[in-house]
């Protein structure tokens, strides 16, 4: 049985959603791979920003 870390699954759902918004937001293929690159590092640099300020937070 796969039980990925919290790390794991912000990942994997920063790409099933950058992939989805990748898709559906743009038309052309090329501006669909930019776009779907740039959510997922927003994503995953958001996330990670995130519990950084929690960590300052609880400490």
């Amino acid at each position: 049985m796969f039980t990925p870390s919290h790390f794991t699954a912000v990942l994997l759902f920063a790409l099933f959603a950058s992939t989805v918004f990748g898709i559906t937001q743009r038309a052309d293929r090329r501006h669909m791979i930019r776009y779907g690159l740039y959510c997922f590092c927003w994503f995953t640099g958001g996330t990670i920003i995130a519990s950084w300020i929690m960590w300052l937070i609880h400490h």
